[in-house]
């Protein structure tokens, strides 16, 4: 992915309206569910909005081993080449699949695919091995031939954020099962959290950090995970950065210089490399969530993230016979 500087320039502006925006923090109770509440308010009319660009949206249910967690499902007009696994982020305390409607529209778009958005539960009312668990049902479900016309297709993991972080865990468990983790064809990680103890450019996280309120990340990985010690924490699947990542498939990794989460990828794509292809986007100057943001950057991401879905769904495909008498 090329940054040229009209690129950098158009991110520097907007970065500083984002220094002068609120941090997101788990410092105060009230700001985690007032933020749901605003998020559901502002999905108003969210399927009818996809219904107009052809997309068919539909709600299912996934079980496995008597598990049940709901998922949205988004669909192509045609006949999907693919699927993309979708697990949303917003610190594990805030978010929905809704929430990532524009990103995956555009997916489904560029890449033909039929997106599936994991609904799994939040904290604090459910724990970080709750969510955990219910992403792995939903892979399981989806991997097992859960949308049965689409059995066959191959499967892209995608996770932002926190959502990165159930993505690389989910992989991790999946190892249980070999043939079903053979089914997915790449992985697609946006600036995820892997190291629940704190990697080092979350301990040195200062007050001039964007988006996220650096001096309070460590604090809240602490209340994500009460009663452990950072040993326990940094215990995979738990802490994926830690875990044995033999079988993984290629990925493709995103991180930004203004993310206090960076050390977290950097680390990860450096062991991932030793298993599989990884492809690293460290983008300079890009702060936390920039492929949400309205940037020639964000843009750009998302572009690059489509030609790579696109590449891996192919490397997949059935070679096609030739022609009788060819």
């Amino acid at each position: 992915m090329q940054v040229d500087e009209r690129m950098l320039e158009d991110l520097r502006r907007f970065n500083h309206k984002l220094a002068r925006a609120p941090r997101f923090s788990y410092r105060h109770p009230i700001v985690p569910r007032l933020g749901q509440l605003l998020l559901r308010l502002s999905q108003l009319g969210a399927d009818r909005k996809l219904r107009r660009q052809g997309i068919a949206v539909e709600r299912l249910t996934a079980v496995a081993d008597g598990m049940r967690v709901p998922v949205r499902v988004l669909r192509p007009p045609a006949s999907p080449r693919g699927i993309v696994l979708d697990i949303h982020g917003g610190g594990w305390v805030i978010g929905n699949p809704e929430m990532n409607d524009a990103l995956n529209a555009a997916v489904v778009r560029a890449c033909r695919v039929t997106v599936v958005s994991v609904d799994y539960r939040l904290a604090p009312g459910a724990s970080i091995g709750a969510m955990m668990d219910d992403c792995l049902a939903a892979a399981r479900w989806l991997l097992e031939g859960g949308l049965a016309a689409s059995a066959h297709l191959p499967v892209i993991v995608l996770g932002e954020s926190a959502g990165g972080h159930l993505a690389a865990a989910t992989l991790l468990r999946l190892k249980a099962w070999p043939s079903l983790l053979q089914r997915i064809a790449g992985a697609v990680l946006y600036y995820g959290v892997y190291d629940l103890a704190g990697s080092p450019s979350v301990r040195n996280a200062g007050r001039d950090t964007l988006v996220l309120d650096g001096p309070a990340m460590l604090p809240a990985l602490r209340l994500l995970t009460p009663g452990l010690d950072d040993t326990q924490r940094r215990a995979p699947p738990l802490s994926p950065l830690y875990g044995d990542l033999a079988g993984m498939p290629p990925a493709l990794m995103f991180t930004g210089g203004r993310d206090p989460l960076r050390d977290d990828t950097l680390q990860m794509a450096a062991r991932w490399r030793h298993v599989a292809d990884v492809e690293l986007q460290d983008l300079p100057e890009a702060p936390h969530g920039v492929i949400h943001f309205p940037t020639a950057m964000g843009r750009a991401a998302c572009a690059h993230a489509h030609a790579w879905i696109n590449a891996r769904l192919a490397a997949r495909a059935p070679a096609r016979q030739a022609p009788a008498g060819a």
